[in-house]
């Protein structure tokens, strides 16, 4: 089981880009040119752009009467989550459903998986039924890749123990750059439990890749060894590290994956790291208040803080999240009819 300290040395994923010659002697380039969408690190700057703009295209198509489009007649998708979920597995099944897919929902309490099968053996009886996209879950690092790696179709990671959560990561882009127009030059702090967090690592690969600035702020006990060589800011005290920033991301105390005493209660916890107006005063004026999901009040963040309708874009992200996921599978299912992707 990994720990904590493992953070930084997790596998990404990424594929140099395909280049297909063209009959007249130039290359067409694959606009994302992966199987599989497994994380954020690796990705470049135009790959994580060609999701975000084809997602941009489903926001105002999500705010229609009729919100569906047959782009993936005849797929078949299958959300297979081992850990419990609202918002992904919900966010994933209408973005499958509103192109046209076959969505299905693995539920794991009465699945093989509680008699015994092995991620392995799953993946196999899966992969037997031809499925297009699988969208997986897990409580352990690297489970997802090492699924990908067994099945013929495309894989989506939606989160995988303190590894990644991709779509994550790119909703919050989405979310950030259209209120803000780029993520070039920003200064974003991620605030809370980082050690813990997949989004954290996400949003780190994706931030700094797209030109903009982080800092991690929480206790020492919550910030993993050595995660300045990723290139961030860390910051124990919160008036200091939200000093003039443009974007924060609160994070949730992900106290099911703690053993052993990381903060000495959750009332001293929100009066040094909890966001309430008097913390937020040392960010710039019209700074966005950002947080993934589920939301602890009173802990990480304070309620009118959380519900500030001028500053608080936290619902704009859940509504961002069916766009995006809606992109990605576009994507991802458009690159099955590529010969050259087959054996990545």
């Amino acid at each position: 089981m990994r720990t904590s300290s493992d953070l930084l040395d997790l596998p990404g994923w990424a594929g140099a880009p395909i280049m297909r010659p063209m009959q007249d002697g130039t290359s067409d380039r694959v606009p994302f040119p992966h199987r599989h969408l497994l994380g954020i690190e690796g990705l470049s700057p135009d790959e994580i752009t060609v999701l975000l703009d084809r997602s941009e295209a489903y926001v105002e198509q999500n705010r229609q009467a009729d919100k569906k489009k047959s782009l993936l007649r005849g797929r078949t998708i299958i959300n297979l989550f081992f850990e419990n979920s609202t918002r992904t597995r919900t966010s994933f099944e209408l973005a499958g459903k509103r192109l046209g897919g076959d969505v299905i929902n693995m539920s794991l309490s009465t699945s093989s998986i509680k008699k015994g099968e092995t991620l392995i053996d799953t993946a196999m009886t899966l992969n037997a039924m031809h499925p297009d996209v699988l969208i997986v879950r897990h409580p352990n690092s690297g489970a997802v890749k090492l699924l990908s790696e067994k099945v013929n179709c495309a894989v989506i990671n939606a989160g995988d123990g303190i590894h990644e959560h991709p779509t994550q990561a790119l909703l919050d882009a989405l979310t950030i750059r259209r209120r803000r127009a780029t993520l070039q030059g920003l200064l974003v702090a991620i605030c809370g439990d980082i050690a813990h967090s997949r989004v954290a690592r996400s949003n780190i690969h994706l931030l700094l890749a797209m030109g903009a600035r982080v800092r991690l702020i929480a206790p020492a006990t919550l910030i993993p060894s050595s995660v300045e060589r990723l290139g961030v800011e860390v910051f124990h005290d919160m008036n200091a590290g939200l000093k003039d920033v443009d974007i924060i991301m609160m994070l949730r105390l992900q106290q099911e994956r703690m053993q052993g005493g990381f903060f000495p209660s959750v009332r001293e916890y929100f009066t040094f790291f909890g966001l309430d107006y008097a913390k937020l005063a040392n960010a710039k004026a019209d700074a966005l208040i950002m947080h993934p999901g589920p939301m602890n009040r009173g802990v990480e963040i304070d309620a009118e803080v959380a519900d500030d309708f001028g500053r608080s874009v936290i619902r704009e992200q859940v509504e961002m999240g069916v766009a995006v996921r809606m992109a990605c599978l576009e994507v991802l299912t458009e690159n099955l009819d590529r010969p050259e992707l087959r054996n990545l």
